[in-house]
C-alpha cells in the first residue's frame, strides 16, 4: 500500500483535478487522501458548493478519504494552510507521498527553493526588501533572484508554485517524512478566463456556474451530474454578497484594540482596516479603500471573513487538533485501518464532546462557518447542519 495525501478546495472538482489524481497514481500511489477546507476558502471566501457536495466530488473523482482542514487554517495565508494540511496528514502516521500540482512540473528544483527560502542569507535580502517597501512577495522574489538567479525567482510568479515550495517547507519544519510528487499543471492557468486543451480553472467555473452557464464539459461526469443536483437543490452555488451586508454591519462594531487582534495582519495594517471600515458604505468600497499593492485582495478577504467567524489571532499559529473525516469509499477504509494516528479521529459529531477544549473551539468555529455558508445558497441550510449530515460513503 503507496498512500499519497493531497491538499485541495476542489471547488469545484474539475478534469485538472482528476489528471492530478491519475498521475498520483501512475507515479505509484495505492490510495489518495485529500484534505480539503470546508465552507471558507483559502482565496478567502465562501465556497461555491458546500463540503459535503464537493466531497461527494472528490470521491467519484478519484479520491478515497477525505478529511476537513478546520477553518482557522483553511482560510489562512499559504504558509498557514499548507502548516495545516501537512500537520494533518503527518499526523496520519501513514501518509507517504505528498502530491501537489504545479506550474513548473519540477519538483528538485522546487525543493532547492524551499530549502533557500529557509537560509539564514535569504531572511536577511527578504527583510530588506520589506523595508524598501516593497510587499512581501515581491521581497521575497528579488531576495530568491540575488542568490538563485532570476530564472529560478521567476517560479514565485505562479501560484501553484508558491503554494507546492510551502507544502515542502511545512513537511520539512514539522519533521514529515514525505517524498514529494509534482503533477504539471495542464491546461489553462490559475483563475483565468479562457479555457485550454479542454481544462478551465476552478475561478472561471465558478464565475461560470454564478452566472448560470453550463460547464459539464470541464468536469468529470460523475461530478458535473452531483453539480447539477446541488444546482437543483438549491445547495449550489454559494453566493458571498449575500453575506456583504452582514460583514459590514459587524465590522462597524469592532474597536480599535478588537481590529488590532485581528488573525493574519501585520505591519501596522489595522489602522488602515479600521479606518476604512468606519467610512465605507459598502463591500465593494471597503475593498477599494483596502486593497493595494502590498496588501492584496485575498489577503484582505481573510482578514475580514475571519472577523465575522471570531477566530482568534493566536489559533493558526497553532496545529489542527482532530482528523475530521468528510468521506471515504472502500480504500478509505483500508487507510483508516493503516493509519497510526497522532491525533484523534472525529467521525461522528458528538464524539467532540471527548476531546480537548481546543478541539471543541476549534469545531464551534468550524459549526460557525458552515452555519454561515449555509445563508451564501440559493436556499438557505439551518443551523446545526455539522452535527446532522453524514459523512460520504462511497464504493471503490
Amino acid at each position: 500500500m503507496q498512500i499519497a495525501g493531497i491538499i485541495a478546495e476542489y471547488d469545484p472538482f474539475h478534469k485538472g483535478h482528476a489528471a492530478h489524481i491519475a498521475a498520483t497514481r501512475k507515479a505509484g500511489a495505492t490510495h489518495i487522501v485529500a484534505v480539503m477546507d470546508g465552507g471558507f476558502t483559502q482565496r478567502g471566501e465562501p465556497a461555491l458548493l458546500t463540503k459535503w457536495e464537493r466531497t461527494r466530488m472528490a470521491l467519484a473523482g478519484g479520491v478515497d478519504l477525505v478529511l476537513e482542514l478546520p477553518v482557522p487554517w483553511a482560510m489562512a495565508p499559504a504558509e498557514i494552510f499548507a502548516a495545516g494540511g501537512v500537520a494533518l496528514l503527518h499526523a496520519m502516521g501513514c501518509i507517504h507521498t505528498l502530491s501537489f500540482g504545479s506550474e513548473c512540473g519540477d519538483v528538485e528544483v522546487l525543493c532547492r527553493v524551499a530549502e533557500e527560502l529557509d537560509t539564514p542569507e535569504h531572511n536577511a535580502l527578504l527583510q530588506q526588501g520589506l523595508r524598501q517597501g516593497l510587499s512581501y512577495a515581491a521581497a521575497r522574489q528579488a531576495a530568491v533572484a540575488a542568490r538563485c538567479g532570476r530564472d529560478v525567482a521567476s517560479l514565485l510568479e505562479h501560484p501553484n508554485n508558491t503554494l507546492g515550495l510551502s507544502y515542502i517547507r511545512a513537511a520539512r519544519q514539522q519533521g514529515a517524512p514525505f517524498a514529494f510528487y509534482t503533477f504539471q499543471r495542464v491546461g489553462a492557468g490559475h483563475d483565468t478566463d479562457a479555457a485550454r486543451d479542454g481544462y478551465a480553472s476552478a475561478g472561471m467555473l465558478r464565475r461560470a456556474i454564478r452566472d448560470g452557464k453550463d460547464v459539464s464539459l470541464y468536469l468529470p461526469p460523475e461530478g458535473a451530474a452531483i453539480l447539477q443536483e446541488a444546482l437543483g437543490k438549491g445547495l449550489a452555488p454559494g453566493d458571498p454578497t449575500r453575506l456583504h451586508s452582514a460583514l459590514l454591519a459587524h465590522l462597524r462594531t469592532l474597536s480599535l484594540p478588537k481590529a488590532e487582534a485581528l488573525p493574519y495582519l501585520s505591519e501596522g495594517l489595522h489602522n488602515r482596516l479600521y479606518r476604512s471600515i468606519r467610512t465605507a458604505g459598502s463591500y465593494d468600497e471597503l475593498m477599494n479603500k483596502l486593497v493595494t499593492k502590498r496588501y492584496p485582495a485575498a489577503r484582505l478577504r481573510r482578514i475580514l471573513w475571519a472577523s465575522l467567524l471570531q477566530i482568534p489571532a493566536e489559533l493558526p499559529e497553532q496545529r489542527p487538533p482532530y482528523l475530521r473525516v468528510l468521506g471515504m469509499n472502500d480504500r478509505g477504509r483500508e487507510i483508516l485501518a493503516a493509519a497510526d494516528p497522532s491525533l484523534p479521529f472525529l467521525s461522528r459529531p458528538k464524539q467532540i464532546a471527548h476531546m480537548s477544549e481546543m478541539a471543541q473551539l476549534v469545531f464551534r468555529l468550524e459549526q460557525k462557518a458552515t452555519d454561515l455558508h449555509g445563508l451564501t445558497l440559493p436556499v438557505p441550510l439551518p443551523c446545526g447542519t455539522d452535527m446532522t449530515v453524514k459523512f460520504s460513503r462511497n464504493s471503490g
